[in-house]
């Protein structure tokens, strides 16, 4: 094989360089997705995805070498294939088990919070887990308006996010455009046509908005 040849097969500066821009684009990108909260759920998850795909292919292709030679590129396709394989894996579980937990009940959803949080004791101490099964309180999201718009309610007791409109929420804590996280959640998903649920573990007055569209929100407080 000749020098010439070599080269253009092992790669060159100028192709080091494209791939080392490529790749610090397709990860700055998502980055700033990510921490701008420009996009969120289903659809961050998605562009996340594409873009690893992206990078993979720089990867394989600028640095690896693999395909650009006079050979047939076996190696591409069968690395095409493989992240095929695994995305297709990965997004059907996810599928799988946001259907299933969407399609749960409230009664169902109180019931598997609880199992989650059920570790009420260690050694005698009391770890803040609720124990047992309390009041479930309901707040319902119709034509952009939540009813009631103020909920009171005992530690333990938990609150469930219900949207009967054609369109995704992103429930949040706090005033907008500010987000405080309540017993660990920052962002609530509701898709249309599902609800959420959560524990209220902790004591005061909260405030709640859709990210998406702040004027849908809230307030409920929880008293011990």
């Amino acid at each position: 094989m000749s020098k010439t040849s070599h080269t253009k097969n092992s790669g060159n500066s100028r192709s080091y360089i494209v791939g080392f821009l490529l790749s610090l684009l397709f990860t700055f990108i998502p980055y700033k997705l990510v921490v701008d909260q420009t996009i969120t759920g289903t659809s961050l998850l998605t562009t996340i995805l594409a873009f690893a795909f992206l990078q993979m292919l720089v990867q394989i292709v600028f640095f690896l070498h693999i395909g650009r030679g006079p050979k047939p590129r076996w190696n591409l396709y069968f690395f095409v294939a493989t992240f095929g394989v695994i995305l297709m894996v990965v997004v059907g579980s996810i599928f799988i088990i946001n259907n299933l937990h969407y399609n749960m009940m409230p009664s169902d959803q109180v019931k598997k919070l609880v199992n989650d949080e059920g570790i009420y004791q260690i050694n005698g101490e009391k770890t803040g887990a609720c124990k047992g099964q309390h009041n479930n309180h309901q707040i319902t999201i119709k034509d952009n308006i939540a009813t009631p718009q103020f909920i009171n309610a005992k530690k333990c007791d938990t609150l469930t996010f219900i949207n009967e409109d054609n369109q995704e929420r992103e429930i949040t804590f706090g005033s907008h455009p500010a987000h405080a996280p309540y017993a660990g959640e920052l962002e609530l998903p509701v898709k249309k046509r599902r609800n959420k649920t959560i524990t209220l573990s902790e004591l005061g007055l909260y405030s709640f908005h859709d990210h998406l569209q702040p004027e849908v929100m809230g307030k409920f407080t929880v008293t011990d």
